[in-house]
């Protein structure tokens, strides 16, 4: 058996792991700036820790999708000193993805249960409302106030290209990303607690609160992602909703009460405002990338599409590490470049070369089809929790950036939390 007191570690150092993932930003931006550069692998320390306490208290030992990546990245790696790039630090940094965080997955899933998972989506539901009234902030003072300084310190500021002299502001985190994916994070809590509310105990207060929090982040954070993502969480609620009656009622209460609180925010003029900034970046940024088709053929199937039929790539990989931003600072001294591809898989095919690079993302998939088949396999056994999740998961799992520390952080903590929603005993 293992010891108690070891579980208890476990789940603490998740936690730290999900608070660091939640305020690293905020270390970097405005309580240690002059860090700002080490910041950004902060959770790595963490990762580290809980691989080897897991193995050594015989909790966890690597499964067959870890020592299949292990595998190609100690491959990636030696193709990348002799055949690609040449610098150990950005193949070192590259590697820290497949090597320390992938496997957080499978860690996460077997130290949390489903009550851990409930418990923090119950913290994500506070975390939601104090982010909405930190982004509200943001969004209405000036690049120059402390609160939109950038990294480092930075007192240009962090926003981001946004619309009619507003700026897509960033909230705790580092970048614009973070605060879409954490938005994202809460929706599916949000509208699992909606689906649940007698069994999981959450205060309807607080729920009312933090779905007024969601709503009004959809025009305050400028962002479609926001908006995409909740969308996509609706659509995963409605397709469960003809498997039982009673989620059918469950989710026609939540839609009404949507709808009213809605309407409710639409009578304050902040909300009106940010409503009306909102609108001209959709219509501006769907004209410049062609509606909807752009943003999912061209963004979504378009780069798996596209990562897959580039015969510009090299067949064994520019090296592993040289597609993230660390890794073009490092080369370059220019972090703003892409050197390989902007796109997920356009950079793992980049780095790894063709034969690696289908590998690592054919084992992404396959987490997300195990996923996706535990989790429309409980909703027999009336747990809704990890198909929820999976809303937010799937797209994130299978092709989110990982280079970029935040998303890989998310994407890393969410495949934990489905596998840890699913009942051990069934």
């Amino acid at each position: 058996m293992i010891e108690q007191r070891v579980l208890r570690n476990l789940k603490r150092g998740i936690w730290l792991y999900f608070f660091l993932l939640i305020f690293e930003g905020a270390l970097r931006k405005w309580i240690l700036p002059g860090l700002s550069e080490p910041l950004l692998i902060v959770r790595d320390p963490v990762a580290i820790w809980l691989l080897y306490k897991s193995i050594t208290s015989g909790l966890w030992k690597p499964n067959s999708y870890v020592l299949l990546i292990y595998a190609v990245s100690v491959l990636a790696l030696v193709l990348a000193l002799f055949l690609g790039h040449g610098n150990i630090l950005v193949a070192i940094y590259g590697l820290r993805i497949t090597i320390l965080h992938f496997p957080l997955i499978f860690v996460i899933g077997i130290v949390f249960n489903r009550e851990d998972v409930l418990r923090m989506g119950k913290v994500v539901l506070w975390l939601c409302i104090g982010m909405t009234i930190l982004v509200a902030i943001q969004f209405y003072s000036p690049q120059s106030a402390w609160v939109n300084r950038g990294i480092g310190g930075d007192i240009e500021g962090s926003g981001f290209g946004g619309a009619a002299g507003f700026f897509r502001v960033p909230g705790t985190f580092s970048f614009t990303n973070g605060l879409a994916f954490f938005y994202g994070l809460a929706a599916a809590y949000i509208f699992y607690f909606w689906l649940d509310i007698k069994t999981s105990q959450v205060s309807i207060l607080l729920l009312l609160v933090a779905t007024l929090a969601l709503l009004a982040a959809i025009p305050l954070s400028i962002s479609r992602t926001v908006l995409f993502q909740i969308v996509i969480t609706i659509l995963f609620m409605l397709v469960i909703s003809g498997r039982n009656p009673k989620i059918l009622i469950r989710v026609l209460s939540a839609s009404i009460a949507g709808f009213f609180l809605f309407l409710m925010l639409n009578n304050f003029s902040f909300f009106k405002t940010a409503s009306y900034v909102f609108m001209e970046r959709f219509t501006s940024a769907n004209d410049t990338e062609g509606g909807l088709e752009g943003v999912f053929v061209d963004r979504f199937l378009g780069g798996m599409y596209g990562a897959i039929t580039n015969d510009k790539f090299q067949f064994w990989g520019e090296g592993i590490g040289k597609g993230t931003n660390a890794g073009a600072k490092l080369l370059t001294g220019d972090s703003s470049k892409f050197l390989i591809s902007e796109g997920e898989w356009g950079r793992v095919i980049g780095e790894m070369g063709f034969i690696l690079g289908m590998i690592v993302i054919l084992i992404r998939g396959g987490v997300v089809i195990q996923l996706f088949r535990k989790a429309w396999n409980s909703i027999s056994f009336d747990n809704t929790l990890p198909w929820m999740l999976l809303s937010f998961g799937m797209i994130i799992i299978l092709q989110g950036p990982w280079a970029q520390p935040t998303t890989l952080g998310f994407g890393i903590l969410i495949g934990g939390l489905i596998y840890a929603s699913i009942e051990k005993d069934n």
